[in-house]
């Protein structure tokens, strides 16, 4: 072909294919800005809609550069998104852990905050270890002591006014 249609006239590029274009690009953007690939699927099908119709217009429409585009570049990205998420659940794991062992340590401060409470209403007992009911009502929480969990799974020990609340998991703990 010339790059005209039958008539003579120069074929309309496709807007399909042109809207496939765009959206591989687009997906290209985001896959490296770290973001999702919300239009790689689209571009790839537009893409190949595109073409299918350019190819069975007769010479009517054009732009069958512009889909081919559109859908390598959407199939880019998409391989790109799956090269990279192997690489992003270590991360994702790492980030729930310091996240439990944050709360977890919350937890600690606020059951320590209720024992140097507890210990300067009862001078006396400074060396007995508080109950749960004894510290429930310096704790702001809703529930009181029976409501503070770890989210790890791990258990407190309240020990007494002297020495810091622990978790059960090692890692878990006030500095």
């Amino acid at each position: 072909m010339n790059g005209t249609s039958p008539s003579g006239v120069a074929p309309k590029s496709s807007g399909l294919a042109i809207t496939s274009l765009v959206l591989g690009i687009l997906s290209l953007i985001l896959v490296f800005c770290g973001g999702p690939i919300l239009f790689a699927i689209p571009a790839i099908v537009c893409g190949h809609i595109a073409n299918s119709r350019i190819k069975n217009s007769g010479g009517e429409l054009g732009g069958q550069g512009l889909a081919i585009g559109g859908f390598v570049t959407g199939y880019v990205a998409l391989g790109l998104m799956l090269l990279m998420i192997p690489l992003a659940i270590p991360n994702f794991v790492k980030a729930r852990q310091t996240a439990m062992k944050n709360m977890c340590k919350a937890n600690l401060r606020m059951i320590d905050g209720a024992k140097q409470q507890w210990v300067q209403e009862n001078p006396d007992k400074k060396d007995t270890v508080p109950t749960p009911a004894d510290l429930d009502r310096y704790l702001k929480n809703p529930g009181g002591f029976e409501r503070l969990k770890c989210p790890a799974g791990g258990t407190y020990d309240i020990k007494p006014p002297t020495a810091s609340p622990t978790c059960s998991i090692p890692e878990h703990r006030l500095e």
